[in-house]
């Protein structure tokens, strides 16, 4: 006699579809929550934030739209209508490569430096109430080093 077959109810019950769920929405309505408070009290989305973090991370430091892309996971569409955004906010400056004609470069200027530092206490205010507060100090360092290995994974298959 065969084995019986799961049913859809069974199927949506099981573990992993539950754990992955988890993660999903603990990140969208973590994103969510970030995303509103930026606009509100910064004038940018998270989006626009994640930008301003590459772009300052190492001062004077010229980006590719490329580079972004990749980073941001975006297609090169969809970072060439955000950066677009952003210029025309005065947050970042398009710059050509000395290096290659058809690469255009992206820096921010000083009020995206200045919009950023304003928007990092906004981020850091809502990721200590609901990443931080809630889980102990031992399992955000497991969480973070998971979150770490399954990237890693994920980019090696790339």
């Amino acid at each position: 006699m065969g084995a019986r077959k799961r049913t859809a109810a069974e199927a949506a019950r099981g573990p992993l579809v539950h754990e992955f769920g988890l993660l999903l929405r603990a990140a969208t309505h973590l994103e969510q929550r970030i995303n509103a408070a930026m606009r509100a009290e910064s004038g940018i989305s998270h989006v626009m934030f994640e930008v301003l973090i590459r772009l300052c991370k190492n001062p004077g430091e010229q980006v590719s739209q490329r580079a972004l892309s990749d980073d941001l996971v975006l297609t090169s569409g969809g970072v060439t209508r955000l950066i677009d955004r952003m210029e025309e906010a005065g947050l970042v400056r398009r710059v050509p490569s000395p290096d290659d004609r058809r690469v255009t470069l992206v820096e921010a200027t000083p009020e995206g430096e200045k919009t950023f530092v304003h928007a990092v206490d906004v981020h850091a205010r809502i990721v200590e109430r609901y990443y931080v507060a809630p889980v102990t100090a031992d399992d955000r360092t497991r969480l973070a080093a998971s979150l770490e290995r399954i990237t890693t994974a994920l980019q090696d298959e790339d």
